[in-house]
């Protein structure tokens, strides 16, 4: 687990954690945190966040995650002549590219891949660049929102034919993704955003492992309670609960504060696919204000006056507004082009912390108490026992917030016993063939 002050003003919150789960003997999550480490880096780069989730045999799932979570900081950084939403992009295919050539040279490793899913933190707002389907939400208020789009077949067939999910057949796998890095030598890698930042706007990058088993309302209502360190935990520990089928990876960052402006030098780049554009006055007000001025001058000449008056005073508010906003469309690398990627938010759900919600982690925990005294596991009772007695007190106050709070650190102790006692018997996660804690959530 990572979590590190941003900067002095603290204005940003983050923590990162990835676990194996309790099916797979090998994590093939891999994950990236780049922080600007000076204004000037701030102003031109922002702060990255990446979750990569590798397929394939052997060893190639875990070498493909790892090779991208390396390779796009690396090169995303390393392209400064770039505005960001050009860098990101090359940089994905930069990984793409270097994970295809190691898989053609390797039999073993051939037809590796991985998803990838980057969120850049930037002074005008959020950009996200993926391909696959590990997720990038943004939690505003009681919303939160998917900003990426998933490359599933479930998605795809969702855009295609203008379904909901529920008339997607149930024969129809909902892990089979169509897009990946790796398998080809090419890839098309989509942006989103900018969204512009707002302070308590919190983010959440994960793999499939938590949201294949955790709901969008469930994750919305755990972000706005817990810190980022507490959430990632909490996250985890309730896909394990519900399996754990496959590696679970999870980036949550939280602006605490008005994130700080950018004090990078301008840097001028010519217009390019995604990049900046070079200022131009906009066609239709200059015919808008040619038109105005003509018949400024026709009335003048018919000697309609007043006429005169009104048409040249709107030819030259209209001159005014063509003119500000031509001096206002100049673009840097280190500035907003005004292009705006994708069509995100792809879904959005309001999340609330209410009663019905603390009841279902109540049943949670009232679960965990049943296996664990079946199991006959050695637990500190009287601290779980407490976790529990203030969720309950706080849950018939009607404070909500405090009740999801004591439940989900009443969660995470006990995951962290049961962890504790596994590893004493030398088993320090499930076999593919062993059954999960019989916990039903």
């Amino acid at each position: 687990m990572d979590q590190t002050p941003v900067n002095r003003e603290h204005w940003l919150e983050h923590a990162a954690l990835s676990d194996i789960g309790l099916r797979r003997s090998n994590n093939q999550d891999s994950l990236a945190v780049l922080l600007a480490n000076s204004p000037d880096a701030w102003g031109h780069r922002g702060h990255l966040f990446m979750v990569a989730d590798g397929m394939g045999a052997h060893a190639a799932g875990e070498l493909a995650s790892k090779m991208a979570a390396d390779t796009v900081p690396h090169t995303y950084n390393k392209l400064l002549e770039e505005p960001p939403a050009v860098a990101i992009r090359k940089a994905v295919e930069d990984a793409n590219g270097k994970i295809h050539s190691r898989g053609q040279a390797n039999l073993d490793f051939r037809g590796m891949g991985t998803t990838a899913s980057v969120l850049l933190l930037l002074p005008y707002g959020a950009l996200v660049a993926h391909v696959g389907d590990s997720r990038v939400y943004r939690l505003r208020g009681n919303r939160i929102e998917q900003l990426s789009f998933d490359h599933s077949l479930v998605w795809e067939m969702m855009a295609s034919g203008k379904l909901s999910e529920n008339e997607i057949p149930s024969y129809i796998p909902k892990n089979i993704i169509t897009r990946s890095l790796g398998p080809a030598a090419q890839v098309q890698v989509d942006l989103e955003g900018p969204f512009p930042l707002a302070v308590g706007d919190t983010f959440l990058l994960c793999s499939d492992g938590l949201s294949g088993q955790v709901s969008d309302e469930e994750i919305g209502v755990i972000l706005s309670t817990f810190s980022p360190k507490e959430a990632v935990q909490v996250l985890v520990d309730l896909a394990n609960l519900r399996g754990g089928p496959d590696n679970i990876t999870v980036i949550v960052a939280r602006v605490a504060s008005e994130p700080p402006p950018s004090t990078a030098a301008p840097l001028q780049v010519s217009h390019g696919a995604g990049g900046a554009k070079r200022r131009t006055a906009q066609p239709l007000g200059l015919v808008v204000v040619g038109i105005l001025a003509l018949v400024t001058l026709v009335m003048a000449l018919l000697e309609k006056y007043i006429v005169a008056m009104g048409s040249g005073a709107l030819a030259l508010i209209a001159g005014l507004i063509v003119m500000v906003r031509w001096l206002g469309t100049s673009d840097t690398a280190g500035e907003p082009s005004g292009e705006r990627f994708g069509k995100g938010p792809h879904t959005s759900k309001v999340c609330l912390t209410n009663n019905a919600f603390v009841d279902k982690l109540a049943k949670v925990v009232d679960q965990l108490r049943e296996a664990a005294t079946e199991e006959n596991w050695s637990i500190d009772w009287h601290r779980f026992n407490g976790f529990d007695a203030r969720a309950l007190a706080a849950a018939e106050r009607k404070n909500y917030i405090d009740a999801v709070h004591e439940y989900g650190h009443a969660i995470s102790f006990m995951m962290r016993e049961i962890r504790g006692q596994r590893r004493k018997r030398g088993n320090g996660h499930l076999g593919p063939h062993e059954d999960p804690p019989a916990i039903a959530t």
